[in-house]
């Protein structure tokens, strides 16, 4: 069975319950771990973990991706992320990738956080 990250834009922070495992809450898009086990350990990986972020809540600042846990990403991060994840794509063209890329431009647009549930 693939293992797989989930991300997805969350649209009222109030909302938001680091208890709840809730993917499709927040319309969630999954992507292969073999590509973020990629980009972590051919080149990005120190990058990602320079992304300011939050672990499981709002009030525990964390820089990285909970590998094995929540992870969320504040708007003011979300350009230095996609740029990660637009680079790693320029590698691996990618359409998993891509639909990261779409979804955290969304995110940008629209100034909301984003979050990734990890495997």
């Amino acid at each position: 069975m693939p293992c797989n990250h989930k991300f997805g834009i969350i649209d009222c922070l109030k909302d938001y319950d680091e208890d709840e495992y809730n993917p499709d809450k927040y319309n969630c898009i999954s992507i292969d771990d073999d590509f973020l086990s990629e980009i972590y350990h051919n080149g990005l990986g120190n990058k990602i973990k320079h992304l300011k972020t939050f672990a499981h809540n709002p009030n525990r600042p964390f820089k990285d991706l909970a590998y094995c846990g929540i992870t969320l990403i504040p708007s003011k991060s979300l350009k230095y992320f996609l740029d990660i994840i637009t680079e790693a794509n320029l590698k691996y063209k990618s359409k998993e990738l891509e639909k990261l890329i779409e979804k955290i431009s969304i995110a940008i647009k629209e100034d909301k956080w984003m979050i990734h549930y990890g495997i």
